[in-house]
């Protein structure tokens, strides 16, 4: 079986700057994987790159089968399911959540004329109740709190039962509470059997879904670490990523991170019995 998606020695060159400086990287089907990194890290330029809608300056990229220059990438990227906070901006305050969700069967941000099968109104409403928005189908998508627009922005990406799905920073912006609801239903999602390849970028290791498969994390542009979750997360390929040290602890498949103790602060810590 093919990959779900490869980049080859990939470089995003900016006047003086690059973006991404020769990155390889494989995604194999079933995997789910979160990108960490500060910011300026290249995080938002490479799901930019694997969502088909920037093309590297040199290496070659691979998706769903598809070779980047070689593709009609209007074709490629209906296979393909994107939540962003440039994807909120284009939605009308003014458009029901309904129409929201229903809206991309069309690949189209706001319901004009376009015609709908009985097909995509079923998908619709079955995708809005698998992400527990059906309760505010009527309401205005300008109306909404953070933490439901996250879920009618998945909720849309799932519509079309795309193939990869990229999600940018789902947790930015929510409470606690609705924090934890998100990364319930992430974990869901994650272990479904019929689930997209899924791959999250994130600021923060609290964010993590259970259910995350596998890590990488990025620092101006270059690679620090990719591999499995659980021997690639760790507190010294953290601390390289963000430039400080970071004490990192795990249960039950969740993450936390902190900067580490340092001088007398670390000895408290240690005749405490903490870890640093």
């Amino acid at each position: 079986m093919p990959a779900a998606f490869e980049l080859s020695k990939v470089s995003v060159l900016r006047p003086g700057k690059f973006l991404l400086d020769d990155v390889s990287w494989t995604v194999e089907e079933g995997e789910r994987w979160v990108v960490l990194g500060p910011n300026g890290a290249g995080k938002t330029t490479l799901l930019q790159i694997i969502g088909a809608m920037m093309h590297p300056t040199t290496g070659d990229v691979h998706i769903l089968g598809e070779q980047l220059g070689r593709t009609v990438v209007a074709e490629l990227r209906t296979r393909i399911g994107h939540t962003s906070t440039k994807v909120a901006d284009r939605i009308p305050d003014a458009e029901s959540v309904r129409n929201t969700v229903l809206s991309a069967a069309h690949a189209v941000t706001g319901r004009w004329q376009e015609e709908y099968d009985p097909e995509d109104e079923a998908r619709a409403e079955q995708i809005m109740g698998e992400w527990g928005v059906s309760h505010l189908a009527r309401r205005t998508f300008g109306t909404l709190s953070e933490g439901e627009r996250k879920r009618v922005l998945i909720a849309r990406a799932l519509m079309t039962d795309p193939e990869l799905l990229l999600l940018d920073e789902p947790g930015a912006g929510l409470d606690l509470g609705a924090r934890e609801d998100l990364l319930a239903s992430l974990d869901v999602l994650s272990h479904s059997d019929d689930s997209p390849v899924l791959v999250m970028v994130s600021h923060h290791v609290e964010e993590i879904p259970a259910g995350f498969t596998h890590v990488l994390l990025l620092r101006d542009g270059r690679v620090v670490a990719q591999g499995p979750i659980e021997s690639t997360l760790t507190a010294a390929h953290l601390s390289q990523a963000f430039g400080q040290r970071i004490q990192l602890d795990s249960e039950g498949g969740r993450y936390a991170a902190r900067r580490a103790a340092y001088g007398r602060r670390a000895d408290r810590s240690h005749d405490a019995g903490g870890t640093s």
